[in-house]
Parts: C-alpha cells; sequence; structure tokens
C-alpha cells in the first residue's frame, strides 16, 4: 500500500477492526518510510449490482450515490450520519439477497423511503419529491396527506 505522504510502497498495519457490521476491514497503517499513519478499507469483491433507470439505461449501483441523495435529503435534519449509511447499506444487501442481475430504481427508490419514513418526514418527503418527481404543489400534498393518514391509522391501533 503506497504512503499516501510520500509514496513510499511499504507499510506496516498497526491495527485491523471489522466495519459495515462485518462486510469490510479498516486497517491503520503506518509508512516505514516517514511514519506517516493513515487508514485503509478492504472490502470484499463482488458482483456489480445493476440499475434500470426510468429512461431505460443501466449503471452499476454505487452505495456512495445514494448516501450522498439521502444526506442531501437530511440536510438539516437530526439524523445522523448512521444513520443515512446505515440506510444504504440495508438498501444494497436486500437487492443482493433478492439475487435479481438487475433492479429497478423505483424498486431501490421505495426501499429508501419505506426506510426513511421511520426515521424523519421531512426527509422522507424531500426524498420523494425529486424520485417522484413531483412537479406541483399537489403532489407534495397528496404525499402529506398519505404520511397523515398513515400516522392516524397507526394511533388508531
Amino acid at each position: 500500500m503506497n504512503c499516501p505522504k510520500c509514496y513510499h510502497t511499504n507499510s506496516r498495519v498497526l491495527d485491523s477492526r471489522p466495519f459495515e457490521e462485518g462486510n469490510a476491514i479498516r486497517r491503520r497503517r503506518e509508512c516505514e518510510r516517514c511514519g506517516f499513519r493513515f487508514r485503509t478499507f478492504e472490502r470484499k469483491e463482488e458482483t456489480p449490482l445493476i440499475i434500470v433507470k426510468k429512461d431505460g439505461t443501466r449503471q452499476e449501483f454505487v452505495r456512495e450515490k445514494l448516501i450522498r441523495g439521502l444526506m442531501r435529503a437530511c440536510e438539516k435534519r437530526p439524523v445522523t450520519i448512521e444513520e443515512i449509511e446505515k440506510i444504504a447499506l440495508e438498501v444494497e444487501q436486500e437487492i443482493r439477497i433478492s439475487e435479481q442481475a438487475e433492479i429497478s430504481s423505483q424498486q431501490i427508490g421505495e426501499m429508501v423511503l419505506d426506510r426513511l419514513a421511520e426515521i424523519d418526514e421531512v426527509a422522507y418527503v424531500r426524498f420523494a419529491s425529486v424520485y417522484r418527481q413531483f412537479d406541483s404543489i399537489n403532489f407534495f400534498l397528496d404525499e402529506l396527506k398519505e404520511i397523515l393518514q398513515s400516522k392516524k391509522q397507526e394511533r388508531e391501533k
């Protein structure tokens, strides 16, 4: 592993810890030449997940892209980065468990919305507005009515 400071090729591992529920390993390393300490992450190589977009194009699933979208939806909301990363990890695991060669972006959006609804209603509406492409205030109102209706049903149980 090359040192990010001096680019020396040898480093030694100081510490290794499981990460992402045991699906990855985080290692602390030290450069043998300059002593600079840095972290690396190892993840098992998996077959790529293919997402079919609304326009029919296909692209590889990238968890970081999903995390960025969630962070925008959760901006200035009381949602931690850990909760956002957990949602992204759970969605990716659910897709992998399904063993489908391809999955539609609509299915992924619904998986995310199901989880966001439990965490933060404002983030849910923000994500839904982009995912469902709301183009008028009426779509927002309809979505809010659904949220209120489901809350009312939960209270009656």
